[in-house]
C-alpha cells in the first residue's frame, strides 16, 4: 500500500481557438471561468490555478505539528516507534488519498465530499460529516492561533491577547479578499513550509555525519543508547506497546493532506487536469515530509532529553519545544534556531490560514446543501463567502484560553478535539467511497471511464475505514489509566463521537431521511456543468516570466 501513487498522466487539455474579443463565445467562457456556478447559489470563482491547488494540499498538512509537536512523540514512543507509527498511519491516508481522488475528479463542486456524503449515502449522514468536518477545521484556526503566539512571545512586550488580535485580523484581511489573493498568499507562506522541512530534513544528514561544531558524529546513536523504544505509563512490553500507540495517535492528528486538495475543486481551474496531480503529489509528501519527517526527529534527540521534556511541561516561549531547536542547543549550533523559529512562525499562520479557507468553504457547502443557514451562501462581488468567514473567525476567538491557561494545555485541548474529529471525517470519507463504488457498480458504470481510477478498491477503502474508525475511540485512551482522569481532556477527546450520531438521527428524524439505494443513486447530478466547463475552458496565459516559470514548476 505504501508504494502506491496516484498515476496520471499530464495530457495536456484540448487546444481550442480562443473566441474573437467581445464575440458570444467569448462572454460564454468567461462567465464559466469566473463563476462556474455548480449548483444553486454557488457564486465561487475558478481562480486557483494548478500551483495555488499544488501548495495549498502542503499548506494544510504541514503546520507546527510536524515541527513542534512530534516532539511528544519522541518523548512519549521512542524514535523507533515513532518512525513506524507514522509509517503505518501514511498507509492510512494513501488509501483515503486515491478513494477521494476518484469522487472528486469525476465531479470537482465546492465542498465536495461533505455533498457526496449526502448524495451518496444519506442526506442525514451528509448533514453530520459536514458539521463535523466544519467543527475540525474551524478548531484548528485556534490551535494554529495559539501555536503562533507562544512562538512569538518571546517577551511580555506585547501581551498574548493583543498577538491573538492581530493574527485573527490578518486572517480576515487575506481571506475576505479574492480567491486569488488567498490562493497567491498561500502559495508563498506554503512555499517557505516545503523550505523548511526539506532544509532540516538536510541539516539532519550533515550534522549526524560530523557536520557541526562539535565535530560529533553521532549517526544514529540515539537508537542505541537510550534506545530506539521506550515505556509509557507501565513497564516492559506493555509499557513500549503504550509508548507505540501513543506515537500512532500523533501521527493520527499530525498526517493528513487529500481533504484540503478536494475543498478546493469548486474553486480550481481546469479541475479535471489539475487535481489528479494535486492528489498525486499527496503521495510523496507523505513520504518525504512525515515519514523522514519522523525519522529525522528520532535520530536528532533521545527520548530521554530533559530541554525538549521540560519545554512541552512548562510551554515555553519560541519553538523551544521543537527536536530540531533542541538538536541545534545540543551541537552548540548559533543562530540556526532564530531561523527555524521564525520560520515554523511562518508554517503556523499558513496552516491556520488554510483552516480559515477550508472552514469556511465546508460551511458554504452545508448551506447551499440547505443544511446550515441560507444567508451563508451571500458572497462577494470576489467570489469570497464572506459570512462563513466571519462564522470561522467567531470560533478563532476561542485562542483567548491562552490568555488564562497554560499554553500547553490549551493546545492539548485542541489537539485532543480534532484528533477525533479528523479520524470521524476520514471514516466518512471511506463509508461515502463504499456507497459510490456499489452505486457505479449497480448502474453498470464502468470505472474504466472514469477521468481517474483509484487502484486497490474497494479494499483500499474498508482497510481506511477500519483503522480510523478505531483510532477514533483510542485517541483519547489516557484519561481511563489510574490517575489520569482529567475532566477537560475526557470532554475534548470524545464530545465529538457523541456529537455526531446526534447529528445524523437529529437530522433524520427532522427531515425522514433515508438511506439511498445504491441503484437510485444520483450521479449525474451538476455533471453536465461540470463538461461544459471543460468543453469550453480556455487557459489562460501567465502574465510573465515568473509566472510562467511557477506554473510549469508546480504545474
Amino acid at each position: 500500500m505504501a508504494s502506491t501513487s496516484i498515476d496520471v498522466p499530464r495530457a495536456a487539455p484540448p487546444a481550442y481557438e480562443k473566441p474573437a474579443p467581445g464575440s458570444d463565445e467569448e462572454k460564454k467562457v468567461v462567465v464559466q471561468e469566473e463563476t462556474a456556478s455548480i449548483g444553486v447559489g454557488d457564486h465561487t470563482h475558478r481562480k486557483l490555478k494548478s500551483r495555488h491547488i499544488q501548495l495549498i494540499g502542503i499548506g494544510g498538512t504541514i503546520g507546527t505539528a510536524l515541527f513542534v509537536q512530534i516532539g511528544k512523540g519522541v518523548l512519549n514512543g521512542g524514535p523507533g516507534s515513532l518512525f513506524i507509527a507514522f509509517t503505518i498511519w501514511c498507509t492510512f491516508i494513501l488509501a483515503i488519498t486515491v478513494s477521494l481522488a476518484e469522487m472528486v475528479t469525476y465531479l470537482p463542486i465546492s465542498s465536495p465530499f461533505i455533498r457526496f456524503a449526502g448524495r451518496y449515502v444519506d442526506p442525514a449522514f451528509g448533514f453530520a460529516a459536514g458539521w463535523n468536518f466544519f467543527i475540525f477545521e474551524a478548531m484548528l484556526v485556534p490551535f494554529e492561533i495559539t501555536a503562533c503566539n507562544v512562538i512569538i512571545h518571546w517577551s511580555d512586550v506585547v501581551p498574548a491577547g493583543g498577538m491573538i488580535a492581530i493574527i485573527i485580523c490578518l486572517y480576515a484581511l487575506i481571506n475576505v479578499l479574492a480567491v486569488e489573493w488567498y490562493g497567491e498568499s498561500e502559495f508563498w507562506a506554503a512555499l517557505g513550509k516545503f523550505v523548511l522541512i526539506v532544509g532540516l530534513i538536510l541539516f539532519t544528514f550533515v550534522v549526524m555525519l560530523g557536520g557541526n561544531p562539535l565535530g560529533d558524529r553521532f549517526g544514529f546513536r540515539y537508537w542505541r543508547d537510550p534506545g530506539a523504544f521506550t515505556e509509557l505509563y507501565y513497564e516492559g512490553t506493555l509499557g513500549r506497546f503504550v509508548g507505540f500507540l501513543s506515537c500512532l495517535i500523533q501521527a493520527s492528528f499530525t498526517i493528513a493532506g487529500p481533504d484540503y486538495v478536494s475543498m478546493a475543486a469548486g474553486e480550481a481551474e481546469n479541475p479535471r487536469v489539475v487535481l489528479p496531480r494535486a492528489f498525486n503529489a499527496v503521495f510523496y509528501r507523505l513520504t518525504g515530509f512525515f515519514v523522514l519527517g519522523s525519522l529525522a526527529v528520532g535520530i536528532l534527540v533521545p527520548y530521554n532529553d530533559e530541554e525538549m521534556r521540560s519545554a512541552f511541561t512548562s510551554g515555553a516561549p519560541g519553538a523551544a519545544a521543537s527536536p530540531y531547536v533542541v538538536a541545534m542547543n545540543r551541537l552548540q549550533i548559533r543562530v540556526l534556531p532564530d531561523i527555524v523559529n521564525a520560520m515554523v512562525l511562518t508554517a503556523a499562520f499558513s496552516a491556520g490560514n488554510s483552516y480559515v479557507y477550508c472552514a469556511s468553504r465546508s460551511l458554504f457547502g452545508l448551506a447551499l446543501e440547505g443544511k446550515a443557514p441560507k444567508f451563508l451562501t451571500k458572497c462577494t462581488r470576489n467570489g469570497v463567502p464572506v459570512y462563513c468567514v466571519g462564522v470561522v473567525l467567531m470560533i478563532a476567538l476561542l485562542s483567548f484560553l491562552q490568555v488564562s491557561n497554560n499554553a500547553a494545555v490549551v493546545l492539548q485541548w485542541f489537539v485532543n478535539l480534532v484528533t477525533a474529529s479528523q479520524l470521524l471525517n476520514f471514516s466518512a470519507i471511506s463509508v461515502t467511497y463504499l456507497c459510490w463504488y456499489a452505486a457505479l457498480k449497480a448502474q453498470g458504470i464502468n470505472r474504466d471511464t472514469l477521468p481517474y481510477k483509484s487502484p486497490l478498491q474497494p479494499f483500499a477503502a474498508w482497510y481506511s475505514l477500519c483503522g480510523c474508525f478505531v483510532m477514533t475511540f483510542v485517541g483519547g485512551y489516557t484519561v481511563f489509566l489510574p490517575g489520569n482522569w482529567d475532566v477537560p481532556s475526557f470532554l475534548f477527546s470524545y464530545t465529538m463521537i457523541g456529537v455526531y450520531p446526534l447529528l445524523y438521527f437529529g437530522w433524520k428524524l427532522l427531515k425522514r431521511t433515508k438511506i439511498h439505494k445504491s441503484e437510485e443513486v444520483n450521479l449525474t447530478e451538476n455533471l453536465k456543468e461540470i463538461e461544459d466547463y471543460h468543453a469550453n475552458y480556455v487557459p489562460t496565459p501567465p502574465k510573465n516570466f515568473v509566472d510562467r516559470a511557477l506554473d510549469w514548476t508546480f504545474g
